[in-house]
């Protein structure tokens, strides 16, 4: 009996005494190998299998509630519109177009555009399909983005960029884009020098046009068929996944010469599917030309005389003979002569001559006359057969 409370208390005396000996204990330490740090409890793996099983869970029933919720929104709309009835009012087309400002917009495109009667009922007849959708989404009808992206063909100066610009701001106006602003690129602005260089300079000019008009003129410059390591490629492939995934924040229109692009989208056949508005921009008669010299005069605040439009007229016959017209970008050269000519001819006649005392009169400063558009027809009428063009 002694020998057995002699033998507890000095277990008791060392806790961590092995009772079977010196030999090592059989409580786990952890071992001695190395990957231990390797292995989590069982606990531990457990409850993390537990937690991710309640994520998992969690999840489902998140989706199931939106679904439920769509359900029910849905048949909610199938209801009302059943319940609609036909005459149910929707507003007038007159309110939306001037309450939105679309019809603002094509007034200013009437009035800074001469002619151009096809492109004109054409971006009319795209503003109507955007207002009716409006229209159709305020009564709760489906809707969608309809294919924005445009293809503009003509010579220069036919009005293509004004165009644009116009439609920029139609877009923004009944909310099919952000801002509305209109971004000019060509090939240099899109394409690198080097591998590696394009992808950063296309997704700039993207990113600059992002709520707005990305205008590609000559866009047939970015494919070379010659050379099938052309870095033009590259861009194009981004223009067109943007074209496709991003349409209801980014509207490209190509533009450039009619034949031209016409192959072009032969080569690339992915452009031509994604773009649903095909405009084709005819050359000005010299009748339009003329109202479109009018109107230049009348943004400058300058009057032109009536004989002088005679003479502007002669000189645009005499010019479109010749190699390198540009329609409405001639037009302006030829009127910026004129107007240089007018104030040759008022600093002569009151600063060197004196007349009236050196004083001249508001007339004066605004008048064109048909002496000032008869030295540039006489530059042409008169000068070397190679030279003419620069006339």
């Amino acid at each position: 009996m002694m020998l057995a409370l002699r033998a507890t208390s000095q277990l008791d005396a060392g806790s961590n005494q092995n009772p079977f000996g010196n030999a090592q204990s059989l409580e786990y330490t952890g071992g001695t190998d190395k990957n231990n740090a390797n292995y989590g409890r069982l606990q531990e793996k457990l409850n993390e299998a537990d937690i991710e099983r309640r994520k998992i869970q969690e999840e489902a029933e998140r989706r199931e509630r939106a679904a439920e919720i769509r359900r029910e929104e849905r048949l909610a709309k199938i209801a009302y519109m059943n319940e609609m009835p036909d005459n149910q009012p929707a507003g007038t087309v007159d309110e939306f177009m001037f309450k939105e400002g679309v019809q603002d917009q094509l007034d200013k495109l009437d009035r800074d555009l001469v002619g151009l009667v096809a492109v004109k009922q054409r971006v009319k007849e795209i503003a109507a399909l955007l207002v009716l959708d409006k229209m159709r989404r305020k009564l709760g009808f489906e809707t969608s983005v309809p294919s924005l992206h445009m293809s503009f063909t003509g010579a220069p100066g036919t009005g293509k960029t004004t165009v644009a610009v116009r439609m920029g701001q139609i877009l923004a106006k009944m909310g099919y884009a952000r801002r509305g602003h209109v971004v000019l690129a060509t090939r240099d602005d899109l394409v690198g020098q080097y591998v590696g260089h394009t992808a950063p300079k296309t997704k700039e000019m993207i990113k600059k046009a992002m709520g707005g008009v990305l205008l590609v003129d000559e866009a047939y410059y970015l494919y070379n068929a010659a050379n099938d390591r052309d870095y033009g490629q590259e861009s194009i492939e981004i223009l067109l996944n943007v074209m496709e995934n991003n349409q209801d924040d980014l509207v490209v229109a190509v533009a450039g010469y009619k034949d031209r692009m016409d192959k072009f989208f032969s080569y690339i056949p992915g452009m031509m599917s994604r773009i649903g508005n095909h405009i084709d921009f005819p050359n000005y008669t010299a009748d339009e030309l003329v109202q479109i010299a009018g109107v230049m005069a009348r943004d400058l605040e300058y009057d032109i005389d009536t004989d002088a439009f005679g003479t502007f007229k002669n000189y645009i016959e005499e010019r479109m003979k010749l190699p390198y017209f540009s329609n409405a970008r001639t037009v302006r050269n030829a009127m910026d002569r004129a107007r240089m000519n007018s104030a040759i001819r008022t600093f002569e006649k009151y600063a060197i001559n004196g007349e009236n005392g050196g004083m001249c009169t508001v007339e004066d400063l605004k008048n064109i006359s048909s002496e000032d558009f008869q030295i540039i027809l006489d530059d042409i009428l008169s000068a070397d057969t190679e030279k003419r063009i620069f006339a």
